[in-house]
Order: structure tokens, then sequence, then C-alpha cells
């Protein structure tokens, strides 16, 4: 086969496993496909964390037609015995006789070890086909499995002249209908949400995931709140959904109101470290949140929070959704509320830059460097 022909299947593989995008974590999105004289005859996706990987689905599917043929897939298959049985032992019994890989697994237990199994077997083994578009879906797997963190996402809706809300706080509505629903895909795809206590007093957000074409999954809410102000009736705590609440606090917290929110159901309290300046040490938070396998976040809050986490160097990605609307003022609540850099050469530049126009919107999306 040549290059071209690999590239095609492993699109083909790459778009099955985005189907999975949202329901798989902790795992990776992954997707498979099995190819006899030009012809697919197995595919398949990992659709749930403990359900069948990728390949077994793929290669269920091919039945007999899989020996001698090609199996395609984007992520090193799993050689180790976790939840469900190892994928290499599947696809040496069913006598496929080629494997064309995206990437290695970033996971220490396979690394390498998977692609290896299935040489000895006799396999012939391609590597590297369509690997940055690999990372790009596995972005979330591949920090959460190399840097013991989840993958931070900032979500912010501004103005043309970056604003989030006026000087009174309105807010409702900056962005347009299309960049809203966009909000709640990114919603899906993410294991947690996080807002600071001033947009759950101001907004009363309930935060869960509205989509028209198929059933979304809430992300867990998580509320930095360090001195425990959360309401006890607000919506983020009181919503029926089947993911948690987190309250962020400090040892500041009211003692009175802990004894208040300890009785709901659903919520978690988590008292960590404070910064210097006195607010939640938010490198321990994402520590916190990687030893719950939360892998990854969605920043959805006020200026303030998001300026917090720009400073700390902790943003992996931003989607800046802007309207074409000016406040034509200084005195409007900033997307980023805080002191800001001193010098242009100083500025969060983006990388890896993409723009989408949404009805008259226009996102912007792209990685940023950390300091």
């Amino acid at each position: 086969m040549n290059k071209r022909d690999d590239e095609y299947y492993m699109k083909k593989t790459l778009k099955l496993a985005a189907q999975g995008e949202g329901y798989t974590s902790p795992n990776p999105l992954v997707g498979a496909v099995v190819v006899k004289d030009d012809e697919i005859v197995g595919k398949g996706y990992h659709k749930k964390a403990g359900e069948p990987h990728a390949e077994v689905h793929a290669l269920n599917q091919a039945g007999e037609k899989a020996e001698g043929a090609t199996l395609y897939v984007n992520l090193e298959p799993c050689c180790h015995l976790g939840k469900t049985p190892a994928c290499s032992l599947k696809i040496i019994n069913s006598k496929i006789s080629r494997l064309v890989v995206a990437m290695e697994d970033p996971n220490p237990v396979v690394a390498g070890k998977g692609i290896k199994d299935l040489a000895e077997a006799g396999i012939e083994i391609k590597t590297g086909v369509l690997e940055q578009e690999a990372k790009e879906l596995n972005e979330i797997f591949i920090k959460y499995m190399t840097e013991e963190e989840p993958f931070v996402y900032l979500k912010t809706g501004q103005t043309l002249d970056g604003y989030l809300a006026t000087r009174t706080g309105d807010s409702r509505w900056v962005t347009n209908e299309a960049a809203r629903k966009y909000g709640h895909q990114l919603r899906h795809k993410v294991d947690g949400i996080l807002v600071g206590v001033g947009t759950v007093i101001s907004d009363n957000p309930r935060l869960t995931t509205r989509l028209e074409e198929k059933e979304g999954k809430d992300p867990i809410r998580i509320v930095l709140d360090s001195k425990l102000r959360t309401p006890v009736e607000a919506n983020i705590i009181n919503e029926e959904s089947e993911s948690p609440t987190f309250i962020i606090t400090t040892e500041e917290y009211d003692r009175d109101k802990y004894a208040k929110l300890d009785k709901i159901n659903n919520l978690n309290i988590l008292v960590l470290p404070k910064d210097e300046n006195g607010k939640i040490e938010l490198h321990q938070l994402l520590k916190k949140l990687y030893q719950k396998e939360i892998t990854s976040v969605l920043i959805e809050g006020g200026g303030k929070v998001n300026h917090s986490f720009l400073k700390s160097g902790l943003i992996d990605k931003v989607y800046c959704f802007i309207a074409p609307k000016l406040l034509g003022g200084n005195d409007g609540i900033a997307s980023f509320n805080g002191s800001g850099v001193e010098k242009m050469n100083n500025a969060y530049e983006l990388q890896n830059i993409e723009y989408e126009m949404l009805d008259g919107n226009l996102l912007c999306k792209g990685e940023i460097g950390k300091e």
C-alpha cells in the first residue's frame, strides 16, 4: 500500500474515533478500521470507558475476513489487562498481516510495548501516519498521561472591544445562539467546567450540557470559593444531574455555611492551600483534579478567574468567541480582569490558530504559550 492509501484509511479511523468524544474519559479516543483488498470489512470506535476497545469492535465485525488484512488504529493498541482484555492478543489471534498506527500510546504502561508485541508476532508495522492529527485529537489524554494534570481550556465570549459584560454586570447575551451552541459542545467534551463564586452569585448558572443532536454529558461543576460564599439555593449545587459539584475552598471557609452545604447530595467540598494572594493555589487544584480522574477542565469564569489562570501559566487552549459589538467605553468587565503585561513583546501569543465564523460571530481558537 502507498502512503496515500494509508492516509485515506487513517482519516476514516480518526473520524470514527472522534465519535466517542465526551464519553470515553479517562480513556483516549480511538477508532479502528480493517481493510482487505481495498475494502473496509470492519470498523469501530471506543464508545465508553469500561466497554470494548475500538479494535475489538472492528475485528469482531470483520470476522474471518480479518485474516491477511490491514488494521488501522489512531493509537497504539493496548497490551495490558485493564477493565477490558489486552487488544494486542485479540489482534494477534485475528491473523491480520499488517498494522498501521498513527501514534504511540503516551501511557507508560503501554508506550511502545503494544507495537513491540505485535511486531514480534510477525505482523508488519507502520507508524506515524497522520501522527499530528492523531495527537490533536487526543490532546487531553496526552497531557493527562505525561504531565499528570488535566488539559485546561478557557472559553470566553466577548465584544469586539474585549468585554464580557457591561459595567453593571449584564452579559445576556454577548454572543449569538450559534456561539452558545458551540459552547455546549465544549461542555460535552470535557470532564469538568470551572467558574468562580462571583459568577455563581451574579448569574446563578446551571452549567449543564444541552445539545440538540444527541444526549449531552454534563461536566462536573467546579466552583472556586475560598470563603464558601456559594448560596445554599444556587442552581449549580441543586441541579438534577449525574455529575457532582465540587466547591473548592481554603482554610478560611465559613464554618456555618460548611455545615449547611455538607448536607446537600452530590456536592463535594475540597479544602486546598492558599497562594501568596490568599486565593486558591491553582497548581494544587489541578493536581487534586488529576487524582480524581478529571482529565480536562473548561474555564467559563469571569474576568478575575480567567486572569488568574492566565497569569499562572495553566491554560492550554483558548476558545475566544467575538461578537461584532462595541460597549463603547472603558468601564466594562474585561475578559481578563487584572494587571496585564507592561510591554507588547511580553503579550501572550496564541499558536496553531484556527478561525471559524458562527453566523456573524468569530471564533478564534489556539494553544497558548506558557511562561
